[in-house]
């Protein structure tokens, strides 16, 4: 049981650069208190002790900030940053050094009994304010951007961004099983972003060749339908 403890504690001086002693991160940092209440409510509801498991669940909501389900189910080296408003329902399934921020909701999509919430396979991050819904897959090493609605299985290694959400993947494949803060990635292959880039850059290109279409004529002594280039390009 003590190593699994210095295992959750060790994992915030991992991915968290603010965090200075272990006594600072036991006493002030909610995401680890919310996972501890987790444990014993999950403990207690595997034991059918429901509604046990539902209140200590409920005083760790109030006390941090963070709704978990006891029944959700949740790997080793779990890691909420800052916490508040990170919702996990109740058929949630979480792997193993998983990583959510503030914000998060992991959440179900129907009123049905049965599997209802996502499942995250190991080494995820979510980045805040994100929504996961629905009984889908979010595959190994992937991460969902700030802020994406994802209502579709997320491939392994691959990035979530946008609403709804779209699939992005890394230049580098490698990347996937780097910790990435927030699920910020950099030079991301986003064929509609690339693509608006591309546009702007041409229609710059477009404006300096114009520009030194009408020097010349100006040089030239060119009139366009009877004006001067100089008076042309005055009230143009």
């Amino acid at each position: 049981m003590f190593d699994r403890l210095r295992e959750e504690i060790a994992v915030v001086f991992e991915r968290e650069p603010a965090a200075r002693t272990r006594w600072e991160v036991v006493t002030c940092y909610p995401g680890f208190h919310a996972l501890l209440f987790h444990r014993l409510a999950h403990c207690l509801w595997g034991a059918r002790f429901k509604w046990l498991a539902r209140f200590v669940s409920h005083i760790s909501r109030w006390l941090t900030g963070i709704e978990i389900h006891p029944g959700a189910t949740i790997g080793r080296r779990f890691f909420i940053d800052h916490g508040m408003g990170v919702v996990i329902g109740e058929t949630a399934e979480i792997g193993d050094d998983c990583t959510l921020y503030h914000g998060v909701t992991l959440g179900g999509t129907s009123w049905n009994k049965g599997k209802r919430h996502p499942t995250l396979g190991n080494g995820v991050v979510v980045g805040a304010g994100a929504k996961i819904l629905g009984p889908i897959v979010v595959g190994a090493g992937a991460r969902v951007g700030s802020n994406a609605v994802v209502v579709k299985e997320v491939p392994a290694g691959a990035t979530a961004i946008g609403i709804p959400a779209r699939i992005v993947e890394t230049h580098d494949a490698a990347a996937a099983g780097r910790f990435a803060a927030y699920a910020v990635v950099r030079d991301l292959n986003d064929p509609l972003g690339k693509a608006i880039n591309e546009l702007i850059e041409q229609s710059a290109g477009n404006e300096r060749r114009i520009e030194q279409i009408l020097a010349e004529l100006k040089r030239l002594g060119v009139k366009i339908d009877g004006r001067e280039v100089a008076d042309f390009d005055r009230t143009n």
